[in-house]
């Protein structure tokens, strides 16, 4: 099953990739960084994917960290899963969390999270 997503790019994510599945059995989309930023230990931080979607009604993506980066770096996304809600229409950012002991680089272009989009179901 295939669900149409509206993706704009934009300014400062000129040239890079659009999220995608790694492989033919992945859940959920690589997306990368639109930007250089260090995160000390314990600190956070908003991560400019340069991207802005229109997800249709009725769905969600969920933003999950990248299990590499939570074992060997111990970065992670802190409030996992992260929801993006149909109606928002602003650029889509990763709450990162450095948990680690060492400052951590990204630069742009880095895998930082997936992107998993899933039906909601209201009570």
């Amino acid at each position: 099953m295939s669900i149409r997503v509206e993706v704009k790019r934009l300014a400062h994510g000129e040239g890079l990739p659009l999220p995608a599945y790694a492989t033919t059995g992945a859940a959920g989309m690589d997306v990368v960084s639109a930007e250089d930023v260090v995160i000390a230990p314990g600190e956070r931080h908003a991560v400019a994917t340069g991207l802005a979607v229109a997800i249709p009604e009725g769905y969600e993506i969920q933003v999950r960290p990248r299990s590499g980066l939570a074992l060997k770096h111990g970065i992670t996304v802190p409030n996992t899963p992260g929801t993006i809600d149909s109606d928002y229409r602003g650029e889509l950012k990763v709450i990162l969390i450095n948990l680690g002991a060492e400052p951590f680089a990204i630069a742009r272009g880095d895998r930082v999270a997936q992107l998993v989009l899933a039906p909601v179901v209201l009570a």
